[in-house]
């Protein structure tokens, strides 16, 4: 059972954060928050990515062997059978999708059918791709916030949506920089031959220049901020950036952005004035 668990990573749920993330501003905005529909949804998302994990676990058992801590994952090592782990998946993803329809949201629904369909095709061919394997993790992080904005029945900003398309991309390439770093090749991801140190390194510093740009735009722009706060969570949206950003170049951190979430006590607390902050700069009432 522990194995099962294990093979499962509720642990990674912490992603979907991402989910909750339109809340506050959804609500100053005006929109409603049902907690049983979004517990509902954020439950029914979690359990379809714990049977993407299964999925992975399972084309990605032979690589696994070779890899100095992958190797010791459940399937790759022996201790659950690919028929177990078939049944698992199969299991998780029906009642993740039973779930997702008790929501009576049918936008909620067909997000997270997006996120199956574009995570099977991760799986089975994106992940080879040098630059798509990126962006397909990326949308990952995109479809958990229009959850979140579906969820509660509000229309999802543009400006909301390039935040974090541009913080999700940067991600993904301090992902791939933190897979360099630890001296992956292409025998165990065949993407990682086209890329470089130089080029990730580049394309991080695009992507965080691009999301601290468009979340000053956002707050800017937000009708629902009391004026003169507007700013208030933008310090800590900027110091958790360079932060992580510092950590990926002195400590070469950077390959699993959910541990650096469960370590990193920086990020943590910057996270904690973060939300402060936002609820302090709202509009409620």
């Amino acid at each position: 059972m522990f194995d099962l668990l294990r093979l499962a990573r509720p642990w990674h749920w912490i992603k979907n954060v991402f989910v909750l993330l339109p809340i506050p501003f959804a609500i100053a905005d005006g929109a409603r928050l049902d907690v049983s529909t979004l517990l509902l949804g954020l439950l029914g998302f979690s359990l379809i990515n714990s049977a993407v994990y299964v999925l992975n676990d399972l084309l990605d058992a032979e690589a696994d062997r070779a890899h100095p801590t992958k190797c010791r994952r459940p399937i790759a090592s022996g201790r659950v059978s690919h028929s177990q782990a078939i049944a698992m998946s199969i299991a998780l993803l029906a009642v993740g999708i039973g779930l997702c329809l008790m929501t009576r949201v049918p936008q909620a629904t067909a997000v997270a059918l997006v996120y199956l369909a574009t995570n099977i095709l991760y799986c089975l061919w994106a992940k080879h791709v040098a630059l798509l394997d990126v962006f397909v993790l990326a949308s990952g992080f995109v479809l958990r916030v229009l959850l979140g904005c579906f969820l509660l029945l509000a229309v999802p900003s543009s400006w909301l949506l390039l935040c974090t398309s541009s913080i999700a991309l940067f991600l993904a390439f301090c992902k791939r920089r933190g897979d360099l770093v630890a001296g992956l090749d292409e025998t165990h991801r065949p993407s990682l031959k086209g890329y470089s140190l130089p080029f990730l390194d580049q394309s991080i510093t695009i992507c965080a220049a691009i999301t601290l740009l468009a979340y000053g735009l956002y707050l800017v722009e937000s009708d629902f901020l009391v004026p003169g706060r507007q700013f208030a969570s933008f310090p800590f949206v900027a110091y958790g950036i360079l932060h992580y950003l510092r950590l990926a170049h002195l400590e070469g951190v950077g390959a699993s952005p959910v541990e650096m979430a469960y370590r990193s006590r920086t990020l943590q607390v910057c996270g904690f004035l973060w939300l402060a902050a936002v609820f302090w700069s709202l509009k409620i009432g």
